[in-house]
């Protein structure tokens, strides 16, 4: 935390968020702690908290930590037939506007902007005078070229005109922002992060549950584990994975094994598809919730991603922590700052299953180097904490000139970005 001044203001900061989420939540929490601000969080859907039906993972979703502790909060009616963020009119809250300028903030971070909700706010004259930062994920790894593509740039450039300030969360978030015309004066560095504090925590009673779970699967001690965490649906591509190991060399892929954790539509083709292609050592494990998870992170000997697309990756962040290093198409968001190549995992082209299946091959054949690369996985995950995230913000919010009560708008922001880490959360 900053040492602030006893006699300094608070500023008040809002954000205004879709629904709780388990990778953001705890940020919150710490980031509510600092001297500096009065923290508000504006929740436009429940999911999570209540038993709300997510369309990926086919079932009624309710994380099983704390989602809403230590933070101040309120939820907006969402008046959306399908709420979420699979269409534009999944967030409509009508009452969003009249309940954040009652708070009267100082400064309004948005976690999103293309729904209707947001863009009202965006567009609301009541809030001119006030600095709006975004924080988002999205880049252009997975873009095809053409008229539409431009469009759409050149709109998102007219949108973030009306932001003050950008959080970058890795190098393909900075392209993406620096394509749609957003100057490098306004973008600060925030690197994309999990609770690192919680995994490390659990780390030792994790590697017990995970040999106890070898054991109920029937998954030798010495047999490396290839791992994939996710909704099992087109875009996460899982049909890759099977198909790239079992074009592995007989007897590497007998001496490995694949699990599957997740679930989705894709689940019974999954369990088909290796029943017909004989692969004994595939399993098909259903959806874990969060405290379970260190354990299936322990599992696994190396992660793969193959996403068609992917903003970042975070169960990459969350492998790295419990020392698993990981394969990741070249379409995942986090490529070029968690994946090293050689060094914390292995990059490939998109929907190549013969490159994913040789990385597969490389990874296997040298379990001593695996477990190598599994300890230089988690230093490096490190650098991506939480302490830089808040530093970020904190740089952002001083770059608009907002002092707590004064009102000031600011401007973009006139220092170059820079990079903060720390070792902490």
């Amino acid at each position: 935390m900053r040492e602030v001044p006893a006699q300094a203001p608070k500023v008040r900061l809002a954000v205004v968020a879709g629904h709780p989420v388990q990778y953001v939540a705890p940020w919150l929490e710490q980031l509510a702690r600092e001297p500096a601000l009065e923290l508000k969080v504006f929740y436009l859907w429940d999911l999570g908290v209540s038993e709300a039906r997510d369309p990926g993972f086919l079932k009624p979703l309710q994380w099983d930590i704390p989602l809403l502790e230590g933070y101040q909060h309120v939820f907006i009616p969402n008046r959306s037939r399908t709420p979420g963020n699979q269409h534009f009119l999944g967030y409509i809250n009508p009452s969003l506007n009249g309940v954040l300028r009652d708070w009267n903030p100082d400064v309004v971070l948005l976690m999103n902007y293309a729904f209707l909700s947001y863009l009202m706010l965006l567009i609301d004259p009541r809030f001119w005078t006030i600095p709006f930062l975004f924080r988002g994920d999205s880049h252009d790894l997975a873009r095809s070229p053409g008229l539409r593509a431009s469009l759409g740039r050149a709109l998102r450039g007219l949108i973030f005109r009306r932001f003050a300030g950008f959080l970058v969360v890795g190098e393909a978030n900075r392209s993406y922002y620096r394509r749609c015309g957003v100057p490098c004066s306004r973008l600060v560095e925030a690197p994309h992060a999990v609770d690192n504090a919680r995994f490390l925590a659990a780390a030792a009673e994790a590697r017990r549950d995970a040999q106890a779970l070898r054991d109920q699967l029937g998954i030798p001690h010495r047999r490396s584990v290839v791992l994939f965490v996710g909704k099992f649906v087109d875009v996460k591509r899982p049909f890759d994975i099977l198909e790239a190991f079992a074009r592995l060399p007989e007897g590497l892929r007998d001496d490995g094994a694949l699990v599957f954790v997740g679930d989705g539509p894709h689940g019974p083709s999954l369990i088909q598809r290796a029943a017909d292609a004989g692969l004994s050592n595939v399993h098909v494990l259903p959806f874990q919730n969060q405290q379970a998870m260190p354990a299936i992170y322990a599992l696994g000997n190396v992660l793969v991603l193959a996403s068609q697309s992917e903003t970042w990756g975070l169960v990459v962040n969350e492998a790295m922590n419990l020392e698993c290093p990981a394969i990741v198409s070249d379409h995942v968001g986090c490529r070029g700052d968690l994946v090293v190549e050689g060094h914390t995992g292995w990059i490939y082209p998109t929907g190549n299953v013969d490159a994913l299946s040789r990385c597969l091959r490389e990874a296997l054949e040298d379990p001593e180097r695996l477990h190598a690369m599994g300890r230089q996985a988690r230093r490096h995950v490190e650098a991506f904490n939480f302490a830089g995230i808040t530093d970020g913000l904190l740089r952002a919010i001083e770059a608009c000139g907002t002092g707590g009560r004064s009102g000031s708008t600011g401007g973009p922001l006139e220092q170059p970005p820079r990079v903060t880490s720390r070792s902490s959360g």
